[in-house]
């Protein structure tokens, strides 16, 4: 209804300026003359037309839009209508004249045509100018509420950000001053913000005009622009938000509600990875492929991204319903070309595993299903052993058995020189897959990587909902470090690797530099906008137990060759056999009817880099659980 009442009173007004336009040429034609016999005849000539003229040019002003468009947004695209359409319209009006034998002076329509496109867009224009004002009027009234921002970035997406939020003043954001690495743009200004600096002035320029908020708009930038950026912003005492990168935006759609807060990943300045599309898709395309701990952080996006390459079927493994539930939803919204088979299932039951592998009979098989909680698993190791090593025996077995084609194990940089459970039994599981792939026409391999960004329980969204809640944000140690990667990098590289696999591998995935985890929270509290130790502080807990100071990629007898992709490593096979590994299973599985403590003697037979810091208690004599040595 009121955009109805809005069409009908711009027609009414395009009538009425339609006509003072002919009204104006006229005066203008005959220089103010109205008695002039000439100039009455012609206007007698218009007023037996007017109302023929005025519609003709209503509908042609229908045709080109001109009732169509928001003019409270009005820009450049609405000018050009503007300007179409006072053209078209004359032409129109013009044409009709000459078929009535009633044509005015060229220089009438010529006049008419300019008269008509100042009036309209005037009108247009005008409104567009007077709410401004208003809004103008609202944010200095709400000044002292209000958030002064910088905009980081002076081109199309800073001037969209910029204009979007002098039309909401009810953002309670306003836009104070701009920065550009762009000198020539310095000075000059985009809506009324000036451009005050490039990015080595951003610590000076919110210091100077006191600025709450910085918006990062420059969604064209790489990763290693927006770190640099950041590293800047993280010198202030700031919110930082971000515009996503422009492949992320729908459509290439500015708008404020797109501004996001900052991520670990934007201050990794990691660039995206990239493919060998033809590699990957001759192993997956047509392809049924298993995917065990499907509802997990790493499982579930093996799902999306192995869903891109056309296999015929992927059957999603989980014992847990929750998480594959949702997978599957996800799965039936974005890929329903693909038939997805949901499995609820353990992984350390082989009876129930043998009858999904009897029915499903995988080609390729990735093997993300495992317990991964630290300090959890040090506390429960008889349930780490059960799922993370006989679990991943089991599996092997039935993909030898059922002649799988190419058997990915998802391992962690926890497994080397292990001090922890989780990590021992990812290291015991490594050994299971090197083994066999000595005898097996089924490709083994594992790919170890370091921590995932966003993933279940890491540190990152633990670290954002301490700030949201005031703190303290808790770290272990003040000198703790870790190797970080996103989920959809560690994905996209542990399917490009098993493209790779030729039997026994362990590939290494490059994780960049690793991260001082005290420096990453300093960061995530000052890009929140808040001082660390001063309003956000930070306790240092101690390292829980299995805990390490820093995480290792390699074992010293492994060594390291480089592969056709840059960001992939394999370590070399080691000599294990499986007669030496089903040994070590069997010590292993007697160890389960124990103690806690005998469980991790009989990891460390197996694992003989796992480090144990308590003192194993030495009661089984010649026991095989006492072959080692512990110090």
């Amino acid at each position: 209804m009121k955009k109805t009442v809005r069409i009908i009173g711009l027609v009414i007004a395009d009538g009425v300026l339609v006509n003072l336009s002919y009204m104006l040429a006229f005066l203008l034609r005959f220089e103010f003359n109205t008695d002039s016999p000439v100039f009455l005849s012609y206007f007698e000539d218009y007023l037996s037309v007017w109302i023929f003229l005025t519609l003709i040019k209503i509908l042609i002003f229908f045709f080109t839009g001109l009732y169509n468009s928001l003019w409270r947004y009005a820009g450049t695209d609405e000018l050009g209508k503007v300007v179409i359409a006072g053209a078209v319209a004359t032409a129109a009006a013009t044409t009709f004249l000459m078929l009535v034998q009633s044509p005015f002076p060229r220089s009438v329509t010529v006049i008419t045509m300019f008269s008509d496109i100042l009036f309209i867009g005037g009108l247009r224009f005008g409104y567009r100018y007077i709410r401004g004002l208003r809004g103008n009027r609202l944010t200095f009234s709400a000044q002292r509420s209000a958030k002064r921002v910088m905009i980081v970035g002076a081109g199309d997406a800073g001037a969209a950000i910029i204009k979007e939020m002098k039309l909401h003043p009810g953002i309670q954001a306003v836009p104070v001053i701009a920065i550009d690495d762009n000198k020539s743009k310095l000075g000059s200004r985009i809506s009324g913000v000036r451009i005050v600096g490039t990015r080595k002035d951003i610590t000076k320029m919110a210091r100077r005009y006191k600025i709450n908020e910085i918006f990062i708009s420059i969604p064209t930038a790489n990763k290693k622009e927006i770190q640099d950026i950041m590293t800047e912003c993280g010198k202030t005492n700031c919110k930082v938000k971000i515009l996503p990168a422009i492949y992320e935006l729908i459509g290439g759609q500015v708008s404020i509600s797109r501004l996001r807060d900052v991520d670990i990943e934007d201050l990794l300045g990691r660039e995206p990875v990239e493919v060998d599309l033809k590699e990957i898709t001759s192993y997956l395309k047509g392809k049924i492929v298993m995917v065990t701990g499907a509802g997990g952080s790493i499982g579930s996006e093996l799902c999306r991204q192995i869903a891109k390459y056309m296999p015929r079927k992927i059957v999603a493994l989980d014992i847990y319903e929750n998480g594959v539930f949702d997978v599957q939803n996800e799965m039936k919204m974005k890929h329903p070309e693909v038939e997805l088979q949901v499995v609820i299932c353990s992984v350390a039951d082989p009876d129930r595993m043998k009858e999904v592998f009897e029915k499903y009979r995988p080609h390729v098989v990735f093997h993300a299903a495992a317990h991964k909680h630290v300090p959890l698993m040090e506390s429960n190791p008889k349930e780490a052993v059960q799922n993370n090593v006989f679990g991943t025996q089991t599996v092997t077995e039935l993909s030898e058995q059922y002649a799988v084609e190419k058997f990915v194990m998802i391992s962690t940089d926890k497994a080397v020189n292990p001090c922890n459970v989780m990590g021992a039994t990812k290291r015991a599981s490594e050994m299971i897959v090197q083994a066999r792939s000595k005898r097996s026409r089924t490709l083994f391999s594992a790919v170890r990587f370091g921590n995932v960004l966003g993933s279940n329980g890491s540190v990152v969204p633990i670290f954002r909902r301490q700030i949201a809640e005031g703190g303290p944000v808790t770290v272990t140690h003040p000198d703790v470090t870790r190797y970080f990667m996103t989920i959809s990098e560690a994905v996209q590289l542990v399917i490009q690797a098993g493209a790779m696999a030729n039997g026994g591998e362990i590939f290494i995935l490059d994780m960049g530099k690793p991260v001082r985890i005290m420096e990453l929270a300093e960061n995530l509290i000052k890009l929140s906008g808040f001082k660390p130790y001063d309003e956000i502080p930070i306790k240092i807990i101690g390292l829980r137990p299995g805990e390490k100071l820093y995480e290792e990629l390699l074992l010293d007898e492994e060594g390291i060759d480089s592969t056709s992709h840059k960001k992939i490593y394999v370590g070399k096979p080691l000599d294990l056999s499986m007669a030496e590994i089903r040994d070590s299973l069997e010590v292993l599985q007697e160890s389960l009817k124990e103690e806690d403590k005998v469980v991790k003697r009989a990891l460390r037979y197996m694992v003989p880099t796992y480090h144990i810091k308590e003192e194993p208690p030495k009661i089984f004599g010649d026991d095989p659980f006492l072959r080692n040595d512990y110090v």
